[in-house]
């Protein structure tokens, strides 16, 4: 019982936890923007897996994890352009469309892993990591918080620039009239496609790199799938966060820490069946819904087709 209060024990489960975190941070406040602007990114997934391929590829050719993570997001906002002109400008079910995403990308990279990769299987180096200074020395917390490729901060970092984006800018107020009264945010002079457009492609770009840090940092390869349902988690994180984000760091940051679980187990000897430890975060997800979900703040025109035509 004492290993489970070891320094090993516990540096290793937060450490993962931030681990599994970071692209939950990255595609959950994507999925926030758009939400808040009334489009519900169902093909969050599908974004995450086409950036990771994106950003796997370029990062095995260029020998880069930085344009890596770039292009991955890139890839994410290519692929947001079909929930662009299916849903926002040809006004078609945003669930239907955002389920096709995710299908049709899970096939695409397996198809483009298979032809690529699938007799060699290569690996990227470890990520190199950024410690923090001085408290990147705190024992137990200090590695396991503070000591994380650069792209883990930046994840920090964007989940303060887009609360202040959507709380204290004009920018922000016409995403949240998209999202609750898109015509009266016609009527003030503003375009509700256009800001839905922004919204969702700016979720492709952050879901891309959420993708690609699963590819890149986390996995240090590609195989299809490989997101296992991360596209998923951060949507449902989004939607009980009620528009703030910082709850979205929190959730990510649990739900990484039980996944975790299995590696900080087997450091110490304790043997759990690996299925039992993934089914957690699952579990917990359908518990906080069950707590929370009916208190979670919806936009009124969340999937709801802007049309300027009616009322």
């Amino acid at each position: 019982m004492s290993d489970l209060f070891s320094t090993l024990f516990l540096a290793s489960l937060v450490s993962g936890g931030v681990l599994v975190a970071v692209p939950l941070v990255f595609a959950g406040v994507g999925e926030a923007i758009s939400e808040r602007a009334g489009v519900l990114n169902v093909g969050l997934e599908g974004m995450m897996l086409m950036g990771a391929f994106g950003a796997f590829a370029t990062a095995i050719s260029l020998d880069s994890i930085w344009i890596g993570l770039l292009v991955g997001g890139l890839v994410g906002m290519a692929t947001s352009l079909l929930m662009v002109v299916l849903c926002v400008r040809l006004n078609a079910n945003q669930i239907v469309i955002g389920i096709a995403i995710t299908i049709g990308a899970e096939g695409v990279t397996a198809l483009l892993h298979s032809a690529n990769y699938s007799d060699t299987y290569p690996r990227l180096p470890k990520a190199e990591v950024l410690d923090v200074p001085l408290l990147s020395r705190i024992p137990v917390l200090g590695d396991g918080l503070f000591s994380h490729h650069a792209s883990a901060y930046l994840a920090l970092l964007l989940v303060v620039l887009a609360s202040w984006i959507l709380r204290s800018t004009g920018l922000g107020l016409n995403i949240k009239a998209a999202g609750d009264q898109p015509h009266a945010l016609a009527a003030a002079g503003g375009n509700p496609r256009t800001t839905r457009t922004m919204a969702v492609m700016t979720t492709g770009f952050l879901a891309g790199m959420g993708g690609a840090h699963i590819a890149l940092i986390g996995a240090g390869l590609f195989v299809p799938a490989v997101t296992h349902g991360a596209g998923f988690i951060a949507i449902v994180l989004a939607m009980l966060a009620r528009g703030r984000l910082g709850w979205i760091v929190s959730g990510a940051m649990l739900i990484g820490v039980s996944l975790s679980l299995t590696t900080a187990f087997q450091l110490v000897g304790v043997d759990v069946p690996i299925d039992a430890v993934q089914m957690l975060p699952f579990i917990m997800i359908l518990v906080v819904l069950s707590v929370f979900g009916r208190g979670s703040y919806l936009p009124a025109a969340l999937a709801v087709p802007y049309d300027p035509e009616s009322r």
